[in-house]
């Protein structure tokens, strides 16, 4: 397996409050957010959410789809959302996000590792291409959080 760390973070003009909220709505993230091509929720979890079970599937340029479930593992509203990830996609996902003045920064941390064989034996040679595509992504969910706050998107990185 072909292990990846990717550092992602996204400066919105909107309260934390808001920016956490549409995060942690997952089911609506293929309204938002283009790379989402499904989001169905397995497993209803606690009070808070911590247990809930997700099926994503994503596709960004690249022409596969990448299936995994996601389990909440931590919530803490409004500044920490975890989870774990299990399937073609195996690792921990974090959301760390930070408040101020009505703007929110937030941080989000992916340590994962595929387990499709075809991805792990180009990975030597493709690395670049799938951390590109990881990028673009991760980008399409800044503009569309931002679209879906009507705020500005300051960074997107």
């Amino acid at each position: 397996m072909s292990d990846y760390r990717f550092v992602t973070t996204w400066c919105l003009g909107a309260p934390i409050e808001q920016v956490f909220d549409a995060i942690e709505d997952t089911a609506r993230w293929p309204q938002w957010w283009k790379g989402v091509r499904e989001a169905e929720l397995l497993e209803g979890g606690d009070e808070r959410g911590v247990g809930r079970l997700w099926r994503l599937v994503w596709r960004s340029r690249l022409p596969y789809d990448l299936a995994f479930e996601s389990r909440v593992t931590r919530l803490e509203r409004p500044h920490l959302l975890e989870g774990t990830a299990t399937g073609e996609l195996i690792g921990v996902g974090r959301w760390r996000l930070y408040g101020g003045r009505g703007d929110t920064a937030v941080v989000y941390e992916w340590n994962v590792r595929t387990a499709r064989a075809w991805m792990n034996r180009v990975a030597p040679v493709a690395r670049p291409l799938f951390e590109w595509n990881h990028d673009v992504v991760m980008r399409q969910g800044g503009e569309g959080l931002a679209r879906l706050l009507g705020a500005p998107l300051i960074v997107n990185g």
